[in-house]
């Protein structure tokens, strides 16, 4: 490899447009970053009037502003968490939360945790009027009723119900609630209570709040578990266990219909589970759409410690065995949710009969038209889990069942495809990666029909650039009655027949001529299929100018969508009232925050209602435009660099290069302002004089490293060419992969002044034999399939290894490093971090490493993400605009001032 010292290959593009002129004179920092208000929450009233926004700063208290449709704000609710509109319409239901200035103070005090503040429940009526209920301790609002049911105060566990309009007459109360629901579709609720010695029962209760009538469905003060209703509240099923201490294998299965009292219906011994099976306590309990089947788990009784022997008299050992179909360290991880495991078993209530589905052969199950197609789908990936770990897909075996009887038929062997089923469970579907093409099964007779053909049709991944076969752009749903299958290529959307007996049709036409990707936008949540007579709304991204749009589309022939609204900016985060054709929505750019709106479904008027905005008004705020040019191995490329407000052609200006592999399609993301946990934020460093440059990078199978320097560095020439970028003061900072890369450019060129480099893999070989601690998988798979992109392994291709390891060239680095890298990292072990700094230490080369003890991958407690934006800023700050270096980099944290210095 050449180690360049100064980069002198300079590409040329065209003009940059000029910047307006600013008022705004301050600059950002880390702090305003902590205390800017983004959008964590939004909702629209079914009747399409009334529209509620969560606005929350990173750290501190959320408020809820209530809006209408004029855009007017009606009402405030500070310090909000839980925010809902009732069924009617009429009513706001908000939970707000004690203070968090107020609650640390007491924290300070050390206060009892019954001292404590509690949160409060305000209902607000939309045609005026509060209530609201202190020392809230939980509560649920019915979906399809104006009914509201909540506990209160720490020590009392009474029940409460009445409806929103505050009429107490009709409010019930039940005592000692364990538990409590409503339906999904309807105001009846269950509750579980331990009874009182004067009025109510132990037992668990129906309250139908339509008529005011309780039913005692079942007496006991047992343990009761998975209460479910079936969608509309009519029926009720339940798992109970009269004895406390031995509800693991004595769980009984109950059904109450039409609010009678519940009967058991299936318990331990059932002669349809397999011998030694018992109801698992941990399997979930659904109803079919019809109600007239309700599925459950079964488990084989779980074991119990030997109480008779004392811990420290048992070894305390691992075994891990080579031909083990699932790795030893895949076990561990997953060993509480294998112990908790059940297999689906049904329940026909017409019939009385039970029949058992899955085993601990066939585990996965998919039903179809919601438990009601007379077949289901069962798989296993356990024969080639421990392939996949290096493979980097999972083979599986699928079967059909029949949900009357339990028989098996035979689908498919070791297939890489992941099958699914059409809404009414007519057809098995799937994209076969190994031939690029997409398949459906009939579920009936069995018969495969292949719906496309890498010749007829482009369903993969075209820019696919990892050494493994591309996957598929995906689909967009079924038609009803499962007559069509609708699929995406990359720009447009084509109806299937799912037979092969009839010709495809491009739905939308022109989305590959215009270089638009159309997809379909699902805006009720509870649809299954989509009605191609119905007007359908589409998004559209445009690859051309990276902006978006809106577009109206009749899928019932092929036509051009019609375009509603589109340009430079993004949208995101549409939501549609259920009654009307109001929607809300949030449209970004870089310099334009993603205030929500307000509009009719043809975006012919919008009605802005935040002004998130007005938070930039007194700051910098910079510009962000698209670059292109050409790699050193002759491909056009893109990128997207961020320039300061007072942006002078004739200045020179620090540049900070931050990237992960391909993002200039996020050219008008607003980047919100925050602590970012991995990255630079760009809106700081702007603010305060810099320029970021992000660059996409495309790869070349077996060359990961030389691919990202053949792409990064002519186009950070480009910019050097323009003149405004001071040479000697450009940085480079990357997590992960990105942490990789910039790590490995540092060992090739001596152009950067400073990088920062987290969790990065500095070690192909050591990397390649570790363990993905946050699944237990081995890391194989991620350097011969995918993302680390070196097509073999170390006994295969070892050169590879050798050249893409940064380690191995560390003697080269001239440039001061930053690595952030915790010990909990569930990703990249944090041994290569160590590796990292080790070696930056012995060879005497000024390298910083930062640990959150007990963190992942990245921080993710806020006061580790602050700590991390500080540091790395004063880093950049010192090495790239000649900033005094701080205490925690000429010093050091000794280990004992650890707990008290923090070195700023």
């Amino acid at each position: 490899m050449k180690h360049v010292k100064y980069l002198a290959l300079v590409l040329c593009i065209g003009n940059l447009s000029p910047v307006m002129a600013q008022t705004a004179s301050k600059s950002l920092t880390v702090d305003n970053l902590v205390a800017w208000q983004r959008i964590s929450g939004q909702a629209i009233s079914d009747n399409g009037k009334w529209v509620a926004c969560k606005m929350e700063p990173w750290e501190g208290d959320a408020v809820v502003n209530l809006y209408d449709a004029q855009g007017k704000e009606l009402a405030t609710f500070p310090r909000a968490d839980r925010f809902l509109f009732s069924a009617s319409s009429d009513y706001l239901v908000v939970s707000q939360k004690p203070g968090k200035m107020i609650v640390d103070s007491l924290k300070i005090k050390k206060t009892k945790k019954e001292k404590m503040p509690m949160d409060a429940l305000v209902i607000y009526s939309l045609s005026g009027g509060r209530e609201v209920i202190d020392s809230l301790k939980t509560f649920r609002l019915a979906e399809k009723a104006d009914w509201v049911a909540f506990q209160k105060g720490r020590k009392d566990s009474t029940l409460y119900v009445q409806p929103l309009n505050a009429n107490l007459s009709t409010r019930y109360e039940a005592p000692a609630v364990k538990a409590f629901n409503f339906a999904e579709k309807s105001g009846m609720l269950y509750y579980i209570t331990a009874g009182d010695k004067a009025e109510e029962k132990p037992g668990l209760y129906l309250l139908n709040t339509e008529t005011g009538v309780k039913t005692l469905i079942k007496e006991g003060d047992g343990v009761f578990k998975q209460v479910t209703f079936d969608e509309d509240g009519a029926n009720l099923a339940f798992l109970y266990c009269a004895q406390k201490d031995s509800c693991y294998k004595a769980m009984s299965l109950w059904l109450s219909q039409q609010g009678a009292p519940a009967t058991e219906v299936a318990a331990r011994g059932n002669r349809a589970f397999p011998k030694g099976w018992v109801i698992s306590e941990h399997g979930k309990l659904q109803f079919s759409k019809s109600a007239s089947r309700l599925f459950f788990g079964t488990s084989p009784e779980p074991r119990q410690k030997d109480t008779l022997q004392l811990a420290e008299n048992r070894p305390n050992v691992q075994v891990w065995s080579w031909d083990e179909p699932v790795q030893y360290t895949v076990q561990d991880y997953n060993k509480e949710k294998e112990l908790k495991r059940s297999y689906q078993a049904v329940y026909h209530i017409n019939g009385g009969r039970i029949c058992q589905l899955a085993d601990e052969e066939l585990s996965q199950i998919l039903l179809g038209d919601e438990g009601d197609a007379p077949l289901a789908l069962l798989s296993t990936s356990r024969p080639y889990s421990s392939s996949s770990m290096w493979e980097g897909r999972t083979r599986s075996d699928y079967y059909t069942v029949s949900l009357e009887d339990g028989s098996r038929k035979l689908l498919a062997s070791a297939d890489y495809g992941r099958y699914r089923l059409s809404p009414q469970g007519k057809y098995a579907y799937w994209y076969a990666e190994t031939d690029s093409c997409w398949y459906t099964l009939s579920m009936a007779d069995g018969k495969k029909n292949q719906l496309t053909t890498p010749a007829s049709f482009l369903a993969w991944d075209e820019e696919n650039d990892v050494p493994d076969y591309p996957n598929a752009h995906g689909t967009a749903g079924w038609t009803e009655r499962d007559e069509s299958l609708l699929i995406y290529d990359r720009y447009d959307i084509w109806k299937f027949d799912p037979d092969a007996m009839k010709e495809p049709v491009n739905l939308t036409m022109n989305g590959r001529k215009n270089r638009i990707s159309y997809r379909l936008v699902k805006l009720d949540k509870e649809e299954r299929v989509i009605d191609l007579n119905k007007p359908q709304l589409l998004k559209g991204f445009n690859e051309v100018t990276k902006g978006n749009g809106y577009y109206k589309a009749r899928l019932s022939t092929a036509a051009s969508p019609k375009e509603l609204m589109a340009g430079n900016y993004m949208l995101r985060s549409i939501s549609k009232a259920k009654n009307t054709d109001h929607v809300i929505y949030t449209m970004e750019s870089f310099e334009q925050y993603p205030d929500l709106h307000y509009a009719t479904l043809d975006f012919k008027k919008s009605i802005r209602l935040t002004h998130g905005i007005d938070q930039q008004k007194d700051y910098l705020w910079g510009t962000a435009e698209l670059v292109s040019w050409i790699s050193l191995d002759g491909r056009k490329l893109e990128g997207v660099v961020y320039k300061p407000a007072d942006f002078d052609p004739a200045k020179k200006y620090p540049m900070i290069v931050s990237f992960y592999e391909r993002n200039s399609e996020t050219l008008f993301n607003y980047r919100m302002p925050e602590p970012h946990r991995s990255t630079i934020d760009y809106h700081l460093y702007n603010s305060n004089g810099y320029i970021v440059f992000n660059p996409d990078i495309r790869y070349v199978d077996g060359y990961p490293g030389e691919s990202c320097y053949n792409c990064l560095m002519p186009g950070v020439a480009m910019l050097i060419g323009k003149g405004y970028i001071d040479e000697k003061a450009i940085g480079a900072q990357g997590h992960s992969w990105g942490g990789y890369q910039v790590a490995y450019l540092a060992t090739r060129t001596d152009l950067f002044a400073a990088i920062e480099s987290g969790a990065p893999v500095v070690n192909m070989f050591s990397a390649y034999g570790g363990i993905r601690w946050g699944s237990g998988l081995a890391r194989s798979f991620q350097y011969e399939h995918t993302q680390s992109r070196l097509g073999g392994t170390p006994w295969s291709t070892p050169l590879r290894y050798l050249e893409n390891s940064a380690l191995f060239t560390m003697d080269k680095v001239q440039t001061p490093v930053l690595i952030m890298h915790n010990d909990a990292d569930g990703h990249v072990p944090w041994y290569q971090g160590i590796e990292y700094f080790v070696a930056m230490k012995r060879l005497g080369k000024p390298c910083w490493m930062l640990n959150y003890t007990g963190e992942p991958h990245w921080p993710t407690k806020i006061a580790n993400k602050i700590d991390f934006q500080k540091r790395m800023f004063q880093f950049f700050n010192h090495y790239l605009k000649k900033e005094a270096m701080p205490g925690w980099m000429s010093d050091g944290v000794p280990a004992v001032e650890q707990p008290y210095e923090l070195g700023y």
